[in-house]
């Protein structure tokens, strides 16, 4: 059976060009372009059952050399999540999420395990905090595609990383596992919009990687965007610099925001926590 999926693509991208003919009808793909952030959650608890099923799904996603670098801990003492939360004032979904989750990149265990085994496994290079990385980030994804499958919605909480050696102390990490983002968790309690991304002309290369028509597909993409939820003047960024612009699209946003870097303590707290990055 072949399905068009004119519609999802067009909440996703804007337009609906690049539809392939003849596609197999899959709900799930459907449900996939059509996925959006929940900051808003319902008064409903999410059962303990339902939430370990959704943590063994995501410690079912792929993992480099079957390391398993991946931790997850969910703050569910009300004291560590209002510490949490007050390091965000802003985010106030935060505290208020039914579920919060933190998901760690852990290069201790392989260690751990080899002190155990009577090996030596120095895991503090470059390449163990990558790959503890790559392990937390598809188990990450992978919990929030099975939560949104079970009805839940999610909000990724990246900026934790901008106080890691808080959120170290919070949650008791100890050397080589750190923080890669939080994780809100919860039934919606509004509907939510669907998040545009870029053309696929823009981020899927073929055999090389060519970028030479970035401006033009960018621009148009600002358009369509903007036609769709428009960013308000008053949220413009750094206006004491950059000035106001008529089209105020996301590659104006977003190089704005590119301009103040975050995360700058993150570094040196990898390094204090025993990783060279050699």
């Amino acid at each position: 059976m072949s399905a068009s999926y004119e519609d999802e693509w067009r909440a996703r991208f804007g337009d609906a060009a690049g539809i392939l003919g003849d596609v197999p009808e899959l709900p799930w793909l459907r449900q996939l372009l059509l996925r959006r952030t929940h900051r808003r959650y319902a008064d409903r608890r999410v059962s303990k059952p339902l939430l370990r099923l959704l943590l063994a799904a995501a410690l079912s996603a792929s993992s480099k050399s079957d390391f398993q670098q991946a931790t997850i801990i969910s703050v569910e003492e009300r004291a560590r999540r209002d510490r949490l939360a007050a390091l965000v004032p802003d985010m106030p979904w935060i505290g208020n999420a039914p579920v919060f989750l933190v998901f760690c990149g852990d290069a201790r265990r392989l260690e751990r395990l080899g002190e155990l085994r009577g090996h030596k496994t120095g895991n503090g290079k470059l390449e163990g905090f990558f790959n503890a990385t790559t392990d937390a980030a598809l188990v990450l994804q992978t919990f929030i595609l099975a939560a949104e499958t079970a009805g839940l919605g999610c909000c990724p909480i990246s900026v934790i990383r901008n106080r890691p050696d808080a959120v170290a102390e919070i949650l008791e990490l100890p050397d080589k596992v750190f923080p890669i983002a939080g994780l809100c968790v919860g039934y919606p309690a509004a509907e939510g919009h669907i998040s545009m991304r870029l053309p696929p002309d823009v981020t899927i290369h073929i055999d090389r990687y060519d970028d030479s028509r970035l401006g033009e597909a960018v621009g148009a993409y600002d358009i369509r965007r903007d036609a769709r939820y428009s960013i308000p003047r008053e949220q413009q960024r750094q206006p004491e610099i950059f000035g106001h612009v008529s089209l105020y699209g996301w590659s104006e946003d977003k190089s704005r925001q590119a301009t103040r870097s975050e995360g700058e303590d993150f570094a040196t707290y990898l390094r204090a926590r025993g990783f060279t990055m050699d």
